[in-house]
């Protein structure tokens, strides 16, 4: 099944996989020869600490590669207007706070609420998605509904 994802956030997967296969690799090889040198595996907490380290990151490994191979790239750049679709950036006014949020609405994989990225699949993100600048949104979220006004759409 195809996701979508913007190709800002394919280029960072692609990147992290390639840092994860060419240096996390390499250097976590070293770690466990350097382990296994010091001798008894049993009590060799380096040892153990290496190989729970490339099972984290061949499973990230993993992970990554199926996100990248079931992808459905938007370039965002293509896209315009005032309708609110995936990979829009989204200015909202917040009622109840009395301030402004912008958000851009992306992939699973490349959420990341810290720096205003936001999964299509979250409360917010459906409750905007098909709707114009101008438009009244009651968001449905956990913490109870949010009343919402959109200020602004943009794609870059």
């Amino acid at each position: 099944m195809k996701v979508p994802m913007t190709a800002e956030g394919y280029r960072a997967l692609r990147d992290e996989l390639d840092h994860l296969k060419r240096v996390e690799r390499h250097k976590i090889v070293a770690e466990i020869e350097v382990a296994r040198a010091h001798g008894d595996l049993k009590e060799n907490a380096e040892y153990h600490a290496a190989k729970e380290k490339q099972g984290f990151v061949e499973g990230r490994i993993q992970e990554i590669e199926a996100y990248l191979s079931n992808a459905d790239v938007i370039d965002v750049g293509t896209l315009s207007g005032s309708r609110v679709v995936f990979g829009a950036t989204v200015t909202v006014f917040d009622v109840e706070d009395d301030e402004e949020k912008t958000y851009k609405i992306v992939g699973d994989a490349e959420a990341d609420l810290k720096n205003g990225k936001i999964s299509f699949k979250s409360p917010i993100a459906k409750a905007l998605i098909g709707k114009e600048e101008g438009d009244e949104v009651t968001v449905k979220a956990p913490g109870g509904d949010r009343v919402v006004e959109i200020v602004g759409v943009q794609f870059i």
